[in-house]
C-alpha cells in the first residue's frame, strides 16, 4: 500500500487564542524559535510522508470543510491522515506508526493514556464520505460509523503531542515550561 497524506490543517479561526490574549493567530505564535504551525510542519516533513497544508485565505466554515479540501486537493492519495496545525509537539514517529497502521484496518485512531488523539488515519475506503464533510463537525461521524463496522484499529502510542494541543495562551505557555524548561 502506498503511504497516505498527511493533511495539516490550518484554516481555523483561532478565536479562543485571541480570546484568552494572544496577539496574533495561535498558528503563528512564537515557540521556541518557530511558531506553532513550524513545529508540526517540521515533523510532518521529517516523517518522510507526502503532505498537504490547508491554510486558505479568510479560513473555512469550518474543520469540516478543511478536511474535505485537503482531501479533493490530494483525491489520488491512497489515504490521508487529519492532523491539526496546534499539535506543535508530535512526533514524526507518531505520524509514521499512524500510517503503517492503515495496513491494518481502514481507519486508525490514535491513543495517548487512553485520550483521543490525531492524526486519524483513513484509507482511500474512505474518499467520498471524507471529501463531503462540510461545517465544523470534522470526521467525528464517519469514525462512529467505522466503528459501527469494526473498521477502526485503536494505536496506542507513547506520544503526549498527539493530544496537547493549543487552544489558548495557557495551553501555549503550558506547552513552553514543561517541554523547554530547565
Amino acid at each position: 500500500m502506498t503511504a497516505p497524506v498527511v493533511i495539516v490543517l490550518a484554516a481555523g479561526k483561532g478565536q479562543r487564542f485571541r480570546d484568552s490574549g494572544g496577539a496574533v493567530h495561535k498558528l503563528d505564535a512564537p515557540l521556541h524559535g518557530n511558531t506553532v504551525l513550524g513545529h508540526v510542519l517540521q515533523a510532518v516533513t521529517a516523517s518522510g510522508l507526502a503532505w498537504h497544508l490547508v491554510r486558505p485565505e479568510g479560513g473555512t466554515a469550518g474543520m469540516g470543510e478543511s478536511i474535505a479540501m485537503g482531501v479533493r486537493a490530494t483525491a489520488d492519495a491512497a489515504g490521508w491522515l487529519i492532523l491539526p496545525g496546534d499539535l506543535p509537539l508530535i512526533q514524526p514517529d507518531s505520524l509514521r506508526r499512524v500510517a503503517r497502521a492503515l495496513s491494518q484496518k481502514p481507519v486508525v485512531v490514535p491513543y495517548f493514556h487512553l485520550q483521543h488523539g490525531h492524526p486519524v488515519g483513513f484509507r482511500r475506503d474512505y474518499f467520498s464520505a471524507l471529501s463531503l464533510l462540510h461545517g465544523d463537525k470534522g470526521a467525528s461521524v464517519i469514525v462512529q460509523d467505522a466503528r459501527k463496522r469494526d473498521d477502526i484499529l485503536q494505536l496506542f502510542l507513547n506520544d503526549p503531542g498527539i493530544v496537547q494541543d493549543v487552544d489558548t495562551v495557557g495551553d501555549l505557555h503550558t506547552i513552553r515550561v514543561k517541554t523547554f524548561s530547565v
